[in-house]
């Protein structure tokens, strides 16, 4: 089965194919031949993964799922959520992103956070929504060089390193998208 991945981040594109394997081709955006800015103005990480989704599926007749991830943290009434890699402005800067946060929880002792991803899949049409959770907290400084986004700020519980501080192999085994991506992969056996 070949799908398309509405993604032009090729850290995502790379992860979910390691979880994927060789039981599908992704093919990502640039493959597909979209070049466009795909709106994602809802309001919630559900409306930005379905408003993704629908955009490749009607304007290519393709199969596809997108996916949108926010980092919530509770201090900050689950900021920045759905405004996750805009949270500093619109240049979705990852390190600008990342000073805010902890600018903002300077003098703050509660650091939990978690990663959600929502992952909406369209095939013949037809959308179903998936979701992966993983709780955590914040650091007071960045730790690590890998992955991208908030990785280096964020350690999961029951870990002592971030995201930033994990190879992929073991980031996968825990991590928000991987939980979403695991339930599409088990969807899409069924399908079978």
């Amino acid at each position: 089965m070949k799908l398309v991945f509405a993604t032009n981040n090729l850290h995502k594109l790379e992860e979910v194919q390691q979880l994927l394997g060789s039981t599908m081709a992704l093919q990502s955006l640039d493959q597909l031949g979209c070049f466009d800015d795909i709106p994602e103005t809802g309001h919630t990480l559900e409306a930005n993964a379905s408003q993704k989704s629908h955009f490749i599926f009607e304007k290519y007749k393709a199969d596809c799922f997108a996916d949108d991830t926010g980092l919530e943290i509770e201090a900050l009434n689950n900021e920045p959520g759905v405004y996750s890699a805009r949270y500093a402005g619109e240049e979705r800067d990852a390190n600008l992103n990342m000073d805010k946060v902890l600018l903002k929880l300077k003098d703050v002792s509660n650091r939990k956070a978690r990663f959600r991803t929502v992952i909406s899949l369209l095939i013949n049409g037809k959308e179903t929504l998936f979701e992966g959770v993983v709780e955590g907290n914040i650091t007071t400084d960045r730790k690590g060089v890998k992955g991208f986004g908030y990785d280096p700020i964020f350690i999961p519980n029951g870990y002592e390193t971030s995201f930033a501080e994990m190879d992929i192999i073991e980031k996968n085994k825990i991590s928000h998208r991987a939980m979403a991506t695991n339930k599409l992969i088990a969807f899409l056996k069924n399908l079978k």
